[in-house]
């Protein structure tokens, strides 16, 4: 199924103006794409799923601040999930890198989605050797299917840019 972006920007306005039944909608259709893109950010299974929440809950209380006019709902839940992910990493470990949370090793979590991190282990290998930028553009374009306007959007970066860095690390990959 397609995904609709003007339906859900209707959704997020309808909810703006009190339906609370809106926002299920708006939940169910971006829930595995969120979850998706924090898990591929982080490789643990509870805690992909404890931002997912988190990133519900603050689009929940901040959906005033949405405005269908400078981006689609879809992009701005987007952007509440790439900085719920920073800030999970802040938090963690203060001495890395933000931007580079794909290298970030997470031995020190007690339970792994080992079938998964076996699966993405060979795909990790390549991955590592491009920028933490170049990383984010091509998880979001290959896996999360955004477009590059999207995710300039997210990433607070021009459209030209995200697609400069998919090239670019798609020819070092």
């Amino acid at each position: 199924m397609k995904y609709d972006h003007a339906q859900m920007n209707t959704r997020a306005i309808e909810f703006q103006k009190g339906n609370q039944a809106a926002f299920s909608q708006l939940y169910d259709a971006h829930i595995r794409m969120i979850y998706d893109f924090i898990y591929f950010k982080t490789h643990h299974k509870e805690t992909a799923e404890d931002l997912t929440s988190i990133t519900f809950t603050k689009a929940f209380e901040k959906i005033s601040q949405f405005n269908a006019k400078k981006a689609s709902f879809k992009t701005w839940l987007y952007r509440i999930a790439y900085n719920t992910v920073i800030d999970y990493y802040r938090k963690q470990k203060p001495e890395k890198d933000i931007e580079d949370v794909w290298d970030l090793s997470t031995t020190d979590m007690i339970d792994h989605d080992t079938d998964i991190r076996l699966q993405l282990k060979e795909v990790e290998k390549y991955l590592k050797e491009l920028t933490a930028q170049q990383r984010t553009v091509i998880i979001m374009r290959v896996w999360q299917e955004m477009t590059y306007k999207e995710i300039a959007d997210i990433l607070n970066i021009n459209e030209s840019n995200a697609k400069m860095n998919f090239s670019r690390g798609i020819k070092k990959l």
